[in-house]
């Protein structure tokens, strides 16, 4: 299904083009679609079609000072291409060549469609087929395709979280919101304030005192649950084949962080003091751990934040790291004041306040004209929306490394498309019970602030059966390769 279609074009359009899969994000959801695609699916013809100039997704957009990754490597990395080196938490230099050296190994980039923005995509029930309009450079282009894979994340490329804080336009020095760093921002010898205390700041601070910055200090409404984690091979590594051994610190980093997670959930006092007590080691001497480090909520209420080697801990020894927890008054014009009546002098704010949740990139999904609403929908086994037929949504975990979640709905959808080629099926669509659909919860379990403000933005999930949200590994990755593809889904024949 490599081929054109007919029909007229407005002016600056280019001719109507057909693939059998259409991947839209050259992220790391995108091109772990593409592996799976081409493999599982080798007669069948996709694209990836990406809206900006670069693959890489995150790791090409943020900028910011010591990006990096809030997971391992090991399980964030793609499982077909093993991450080889030493380091578990990665620059976001070295995951970008990673995710660039993979699609070039495996031929992957050439599929990729650069400044290709998907505007809106329509599923026809007579042809059977979606149609996407798509911006390219000014030119308007019409494709089609069977089946889209939806690999554009969870969050907003364009417009950041908006940051509640009174008074901020007032500020006349630098603001900056991670998401948009400059990259002539000069910080060095000046006061900066970070505002939040997500994973975001806590990479930021260390970062910022590694690049000479006179003093930072970061200002949070709450703390954080923050661990450090080890880097460097591990000791078997010197006695192992090198593929033996990554495979298996691969399974270790798969089994402990959700060993870790149930700990958190189920013992969450004994969790809390395990967590606050290994800070209070690696912080200076008498540093104050209440209220800075000893949150109100459970571990994992919240996402757990990792730093590599306790760099985060570590900056505060250098008596230029400095952390205020409050809430906010005023800012002024060349500072914050907070309610307790306390002032911090700044020249810099960054507002390290979260991510503007937006799933299936702002593309207006239509199904037979009608506009698809996600709030109103379900998800069944946290890949395909409730009443839209033949669409990939592919979420990842907040729990455990996105990419295996990632993985996992990639496998699944790559199985259900070639069953239906096998079976003459030319749609699937999820249809949910009223009964499946009492009680619904969301598919991000989180309490998280960007968590909570996107919460009327995401479809739900239901409490038994495929209706289930995502938040173990081995399961899905069971359920990817053997599941009933039967329960929960319609199929369809096009009409001859």
């Amino acid at each position: 299904m490599n081929g054109h279609v007919n029909g007229h074009l407005a002016r600056n359009s280019a001719p109507e083009t057909s693939y059998d899969v259409i991947v839209i994000g050259a992220g790391i959801s995108g091109i772990n679609a593409g592996y799976r695609l081409q493999t599982t699916l080798p007669d069948s013809t996709y694209t990836i079609l990406e809206g900006r100039s670069d693959l890489g997704g995150t790791w090409s957009l943020f900028q910011y000072p010591g990006i990096r990754s809030d997971s391992d490597l090991y399980t964030f990395g793609f499982p077909f291409n093993p991450w080889t080196k030493d380091n578990p938490i990665a620059t976001g230099e070295s995951i970008y060549e990673y995710m660039k050296d993979t699609a070039s190994k495996f031929g992957i980039n050439e599929h990729i469609q650069y400044r290709h923005k998907v505007a809106s995509a329509d599923w026809s029930s007579d042809a059977q087929l979606w149609r996407l309009e798509v911006d390219n450079e000014g030119t308007r282009k019409a494709l089609y395709t069977k089946f889209i894979i939806m690999g554009t994340g969870y969050y907003d490329y364009e417009k950041p979280l908006e940051a509640k804080i009174p008074g901020l336009e007032n500020f006349k020095g630098t603001r900056v919101h991670p998401q948009f760093w400059p990259q002539d921002l000069d910080y060095k010898g000046k006061k900066a304030v970070v505002i939040g205390s997500g994973a975001t700041a806590i990479t930021i601070v260390p970062a910022l005192v590694e690049g000479g910055v006179g003093e930072v200090t970061m200002l949070q409404r709450s703390p954080t649950y923050i661990m450090s984690v080890p880097q460097g091979a591990p000791f078997y590594d010197a006695y192992l084949p090198r593929s033996l051994s990554l495979w298996i610190t691969r399974l270790q980093h798969i089994i402990i962080p959700y060993l870790l997670y149930l700990f958190c959930r189920k013992m969450p006092n004994a969790a809390r003091n395990m967590i606050t007590g290994e800070a209070k080691k690696l912080l200076p001497k008498d540093f104050p751990m209440d209220p800075h480090f000893t949150p109100t909520y459970k571990p994992w209420d919240q996402r757990l934040c990792f730093c590599p080697e306790g760099d985060f801990f570590n900056a505060f020894a250098t008596g230029r790291a400095h952390v205020v927890t409050g809430t906010i008054k005023t800012v002024t014009d060349d500072g914050i004041t907070l309610e307790n009546g306390e002032t911090l002098d700044t020249d810099i704010i960054i507002t390290a306040t979260g991510l503007n949740l937006s799933f299936c990139g702002h593309i207006a999904l239509t199904v037979d004209k009608v506009p698809v609403s996600l709030p109103s929908k379900f998800l069944w086994r946290s890949s395909m929306l409730t009443g839209v037929p033949n669409l990939g949504l592919i979420i990842g975990y907040v729990n455990a490394s996105w990419t295996l979640g990632a993985d996992s709905a990639s496998r699944l959808l790559c199985r259900l498309i070639k069953t239906m080629n096998e079976k003459g099926y030319s749609s699937a669509t999820p249809k949910i019970s009223e009964e499946e659909a009492k009680d619904p919860q969301l598919p991000l379990n989180l309490k998280s602030t960007y968590i909570k403000s996107g919460e009327k933005k995401m479809p739900s999930c239901g409490r038994k059966g495929p209706w289930m949200p995502r938040d173990n590994y081995i399961v899905d990755s069971w359920n990817a390769d053997r599941a009933d593809l039967g329960t929960g889904l319609e199929f369809g024949r096009k009409s001859t």
